[in-house]
Parts: C-alpha cells; sequence; structure tokens
C-alpha cells in the first residue's frame, strides 16, 4: 500500500492519509452510516482525476466519488480500503450559451450557483433540491435530484443535455448531446441516479430556462393532513399543473416558523403551498381555478405572495424545514419515498399510527405533487434503541410505500440506507439485470462497491431475519 500511496501522490499532489483529517469525509448527510476511507485524493484536473482512476483500475482500490456530501442516503460514504474521490476543486461554469439555453458546469457547481450566475439574462436552472445553496450538479446527476419546482419543470434527467464522465478504466466518455436528442442507448437518463457506480461525471451541460413573466405563491391551511393530501389530489386531477405543490404538517409548520418566521399559520394541522406561473392572464386563471377546487375544504383564507419578496418568505419556510425540525430533537432521520398521489391520505394516517407504535415524533414535509415523501423521524442517538427504532419506522414507511403502488425513493437515491428494501421492491430477474448494466460500466464492481443494488445472497438473508423478525420481538425494540 505504501508503494500505492507513493504513485497516488505523484498523480495528485492533494492527498488526506491522517486519520483526523479523513473524518470530514467518514459519512455524508447520512452521519448515521460512517466508515474511513484509506485514502482521500482531491485533484484539480481532468489529468489528475484520470490518473487516480487508472491507478485505482491496476490496482484494483475501490473508488468512491463524492461531491459536497450532502445526500441522505449513504451513496458517498467511503469504502474502508479504498480511495475516496473529491470533485470538490471542480466548481467552475464554463460556459453560458444565451442562444441556445445551455450552460455547461463542473460537478463541482453548486446548484444554486448556476441561478445566480445567468440571473441577470433573465433565466434561471429549474431543479432545485433543499439543499440547492450546498450540493452540487455532480450530486444532483449521481442522485436524480428534483425539489419544490419538479412537478412542472421535472428532474435532473430532465433538465441536462449532456454529460462528460470517467470510465472505470480512465477513459473519458461524452453521452447525450447539445441537440435535443442524440442517436443509440438512451445512456444519459441510465447515468442520472446511477450513484456513482457506472462512471465519474466530470462535466455537466443543463437546459436554462428564461424566468417566468408572473409568478405567485398561495399558502392555504388545513384541518388535518389527510385533506391537504386530498387537496393535492383533486389539485392535479382537476387540471392544475403548479409549478410547485408542498405539504407541510403542524410539527413541520411550528418548527419552521419559530426558525425563521415565514408567516405560517400555526394553527392548523397542514399547509399547502403552491406556486403558478406563466403570464399575468395564464396566472389569474390558474387562481380562480385553484379558488374553486379549494373552496369550503381550507381553514383560514388564501394567502397570496405575489412580489418577489413576499414569495421567497413563503419559501424560505420550506427550504428550512429540515434544518428547523434538527432544533427539535438532538437528531432527525430524513426518509424518502414516492407513492401515487392518490395515496396521499391513506399514507399520511400509516404514518402517524407508526409514530404511536414505536413512540417517536414524525415531521412529514413531501414534494406533494409528484408524491415524493419526507417523513423526518425525530430521536435521540444517545438513548439505547432509539436509532435502531427510528431505523426501523423508516424501514416500514419505505415498505409502505411499495405495498401502496410507490418506491423506495424519489430524489435520495438507495446507497446504503435502503439496499435491503431493493430486495422487497425488485425480484431476482430485475436484480440481475441491473448487476449486468453495472458489469457492462465496471465489469470489476470498483466504483462506489456496495450501495444501491443487494446480492442475491444479501436478498436471502433480508427476507430471512424479516420472517424472524416477525416472529420474535426483537429486544432493542421492548420499550417501543
Amino acid at each position: 500500500m505504501n508503494d500505492f500511496l507513493t504513485c497516488l501522490n505523484s498523480i495528485c499532489p492533494h492527498i488526506v492519509s491522517d486519520e483526523a483529517r479523513m473524518k470530514v469525509y467518514e459519512s455524508d448527510g447520512l452521519t448515521a452510516k460512517k466508515c474511513l476511507p484509506r485514502f482521500v485524493a482531491l485533484p484539480e484536473t481532468l489529468d489528475q482525476v484520470q490518473g487516480i482512476v487508472k491507478l485505482c483500475y491496476e490496482h484494483n482500490i475501490p473508488l468512491v466519488a463524492r461531491g459536497a456530501g450532502t445526500g441522505l442516503s449513504g451513496g458517498a460514504m467511503p469504502h474502508k480500503d479504498g480511495v475516496l474521490l473529491s470533485l470538490a476543486k471542480f466548481n467552475r461554469i464554463l460556459e453560458v450559451d444565451e442562444n441556445n439555453l445551455l450552460a455547461r458546469v463542473e460537478p463541482g457547481v453548486t446548484n444554486l450557483s448556476i441561478s445566480e450566475h445567468v440571473t441577470d439574462l433573465g433565466l434561471y436552472y429549474a431543479p432545485d433540491p433543499s439543499s440547492q445553496i450546498a450540493c452540487t450538479i455532480g450530486g444532483n446527476v449521481a442522485e436524480n435530484s428534483g425539489g419544490v419546482h419538479c412537478l412542472k419543470y421535472g428532474l435532473t434527467v430532465h433538465n441536462v443535455r449532456q454529460l462528460k464522465m470517467i470510465l472505470p478504466n480512465g477513459e473519458m466518455l461524452t453521452i447525450g448531446s447539445t441537440a435535443f436528442d442524440s442517436e443509440g442507448f438512451d445512456l444519459l437518463a441510465l447515468m442520472h441516479g446511477s450513484e456513482g457506480m457506472l462512471g465519474i461525471v466530470i462535466e455537466v451541460t443543463v437546459d436554462l430556462l428564461p424566468k417566468p413573466a408572473n409568478v405567485v405563491v398561495v399558502l392555504a391551511g388545513f384541518s388535518s393532513i389527510q385533506a391537504a393530501g386530498i387537496a393535492v389530489s383533486e389539485i392535479i386531477s382537476g387540471g392544475l399543473l403548479p409549478a410547485g405543490l408542498e405539504l407541510m404538517d403542524r410539527l413541520a409548520i411550528q418548527a419552521a416558523e419559530d426558525f425563521v418566521h415565514a408567516g405560517y399559520p400555526t394553527d392548523v394541522e397542514a399547509i399547502l403551498l403552491c406556486e403558478l406561473d406563466g403570464s399575468e392572464d395564464e396566472v389569474e386563471e390558474q387562481l380562480q381555478r385553484l379558488n374553486e377546487i379549494l373552496d369550503g375544504k381550507i381553514t383560514g383564507d388564501l394567502h397570496i405572495a405575489r412580489d418577489e419578496a413576499a414569495r421567497a418568505n413563503l419559501w424560505l419556510g420550506r427550504k428550512a424545514a429540515f434544518p428547523a425540525v434538527g432544533r427539535l430533537a438532538p437528531d432527525y432521520y430524513c426518509m424518502d419515498g414516492t407513492i401515487p398521489k392518490r395515496e396521499l391520505g391513506k399514507v399520511l394516517e400509516q404514518i402517524s399510527l407508526l409514530s404511536e407504535k414505536y413512540g417517536l415524533l414524525v415531521a412529514n414535509v413531501f414534494h406533494a405533487g409528484d408524491g415524493n415523501l419526507h417523513p423526518l423521524i425525530l430521536f435521540d442517538a444517545n438513548k439505547p434503541g432509539e436509532l435502531l427504532a427510528a431505523e426501523s419506522l423508516g424501514a416500514e414507511i419505505l415498505e409502505m410505500c411499495i405495498e401502496r403502488g410507490g418506491t423506495i425513493t424519489g430524489e435520495h437515491g438507495v446507497g446504503v440506507e435502503k439496499i435491503d428494501q431493493m430486495c422487497l421492491q425488485f425480484g431476482s430477474n430485475e436484480l440481475a439485470l441491473f448487476h449486468g448494466i453495472k458489469s457492462v460500466f465496471d465489469e470489476r464492481g470498483f466504483f462506489n462497491p456496495g450501495k444501491a443494488v443487494p446480492t442475491l445472497h444479501r436478498c436471502a438473508e433480508f427476507g430471512a431475519m424479516r420472517v424472524t423478525r416477525g416472529k420474535e420481538k426483537h429486544p432493542e425494540l421492548d420499550r417501543f
């Protein structure tokens, strides 16, 4: 390994190998899952990245790519025998093509900085995860991130034209094109959500959009979270396609209001935030339709924010919901699953029952328009059994998503967090296909090993464990 480190240092001068400094990289946003890498590499040039990848390939050393580390499923957790490749120094916006509404950026560019860079041109980048001030475009591609505006404007995959990526042997591949389509297989879609298992993204060409001429944000309060869930279905089935449609329950409302003072009502059980955009006539027509749909269903009056400052203030509460909830307990566990919108009311009721079952509070914050749930499970890791209880509660929520016709992730990815639930969602044929795709790109399996796709052996062990737990109560959960 000393020879390997000598070669690594000759390729990249910025190598971290002491334990204290590597602690910074031991986890991503899922801090319950931690592992120290063998080395951390912080390259500054494409040649350095390719050299590091080739060296790891030749020595069969596991390699895990990392952006800002804001992911929430353990996708960027290091491998104990491997190199963690940080792309933090690749943070330049390389080109803005105003005529074709494109921007070419490096993977370490933060999501929000793209919109800030082109705002004077009257343009913006649509996907906006809650962590957009910190999360990077490379990470957004790896997890296929969404955000509050994904209902109308799509996920990352719908807003990227072209990728440049490094293959396991160090070669560079360009997929997609600057046109609206490209010949051959849709490898561009395959790379989105691949969680660093197929290649390392080194450059991204994203779509830019003109800022809407008119935007309003509507806040509606409800007497129950189930009523808010039903309203979501009626808004969509009523022919409206909001730019954003977000749901927060009472606990999340109170936490956000105490934290940022967004002006949320605290005497309701749930709120919907609905953003409408378009021409002035279009927005007024949508507002009228929204009023008709919500008539008699809401608590109090609709609050309509028309100017930019008022709109930003309403969204501030939603964007700050995760850190705000973090003030209510020493720890929280952020889940991510997706269900059909028609199931929202029933699922919210079941989450409430699970909260009572485990004795842990759950704050609900949802991308309601596309059925993407983000229950935040509050716990104290210093109390024996509470971390296990939080993880078990989260697992039951994911299993409920599958049972309701949904999926175990909407935008956070599988990583290490949900790898066992992959065994429930997919059968052996599908899992074998996933492994087959992985082997086409990475035959040796050294890019981000042990993530996202379980082995059939692991699934068999997980199935046996579920049967056992169904018959015998887990001793660590006795007090729950």
